[in-house]
């Protein structure tokens, strides 16, 4: 494989020395861009642009061409892929965000579902990181990424979106056998998918944990973080004579840091809400940090954004282990220039804290 041309941001996820603070933004293939717009439009729909590597490819190169200030790229994908692969049939309805064809709702359903195989039920996913990986050419490194078995379990039970998670909820507290079958066998095929990307060619991952905050800090424990250190043990940590890096990232997490800093993750990723400060103190020198700007901040005029930026830099302080990014995903309304003043501001601000 070709050698690495910019590697500061799995050395910042390693905690060895940088010279700026490595940055990348969740979703930074999106909406927002006009030329990912097109392509979307070409590809036909959403799933038709997942599903074809070479779109795929072309999105995730978008927003490094236009930003060279980058320092990954992360795979195109979406979270629900392995439930799709389990058989529940994802579809995309327009204003409605994304919608199962199949519930998971009894233990004879769970009971029923199989453990996709990577390379034969997700083949298009582990082509489209080898077709990014070779794109890339060694400019950055390539994250892949998987949803957390809870934040997949939750779209299963649901069957889409929700707002107070009942379903879900319900069996979690009414049947935790069928629950608890259901994570292990989400858990098992995080690992081999993830396992599965990095043998393609990943050389990092992030574990999505949109959904782990809605619940209790007994529950977050039970059912959403003993299924992610379940993941991170099982995980290829060292591939192509380099470390693999892993960055859990629970939204709404920030009551539980030490906790998910000793799950076994490389990376702890903060939303937005935590000062990140406050917990760089709380986690030592366990984990790397990763964030954690508010997304909306990127309405604002580049002057107030940079102004932010300095901030988080500031409360971070000296010292590798940080890297920048949004507390989650870039929205829609963005405009593309607030984004790119943003990603210069991380790396003009952030050498002094290098020296």
């Amino acid at each position: 494989m070709t050698a690495l041309k910019n590697d500061r941001f799995l050395r910042a996820l390693l905690k060895q020395p940088v010279d700026v603070t490595p940055v990348w933004m969740m979703r930074q293939a999106g909406r927002y861009l006009p030329e990912y717009r097109a392509s979307r439009a070409n590809a036909g729909d959403f799933m038709s642009l997942c599903m074809n590597p070479e779109f795929a490819c072309e999105v995730t190169m978008q927003p490094l061409d236009r930003y060279p200030q980058l320092d990954a790229a992360i795979l195109f994908s979406d979270i629900l892929t392995i439930p799709d692969a389990m058989g529940q049939g994802l579809y995309f309805e327009t204003g409605e965000g994304p919608r199962f064809k199949k519930v998971v709702s009894t233990l004879a359903d769970i009971e029923a579902l199989p453990i996709p195989d990577p390379h034969k039920d997700l083949g298009y996913v582990m082509d489209a990181v080898s077709t990014i990986r070779r794109e890339l050419n060694g400019r950055v490194p390539l994250i892949g990424f998987s949803g957390s078995p809870w934040t997949l379990a939750t779209y299963m039970v649901e069957g889409g979106s929700s707002k107070d998670f009942r379903k879900t909820k319900a069996m979690l507290y009414d049947n935790p056998q069928a629950m608890h079958l259901l994570l292990d066998k989400l858990a098992q095929s995080v690992t081999s998918y993830l396992n599965g990307q990095i043998m393609a060619g990943a050389q990092a991952v992030q574990i999505f944990d949109t959904w782990g905050g809605n619940l209790s800090a007994a529950a977050y424990q039970e059912f959403s973080l003993a299924y992610m250190r379940k993941i991170v043990s099982g995980l290829i940590r060292e591939h192509e004579g380099r470390k693999v890096p892993v960055i859990m990232f629970t939204k709404g997490g920030g009551l539980w840091l030490e906790s998910i800093a000793d799950a076994g993750a490389d990376a702890l990723g903060l939303d937005w809400t935590c000062d990140i400060g406050e917990a760089r103190q709380r986690v030592g020198n366990r984990v790397a940090l990763q964030g954690n700007m508010d997304p909306t901040v990127l309405y604002a005029k580049p002057e107030a954004i940079r102004t932010e930026v300095g901030r988080i830099l500031a409360s971070y302080g000296k010292g590798t282990g940080h890297v920048f990014n949004l507390g989650h995903g870039i929205t829609p309304e963005v405009n593309p220039e607030h984004a790119g003043a943003f990603l210069r501001a991380v790396h003009e601000l952030s050498a002094q804290y290098h020296e």
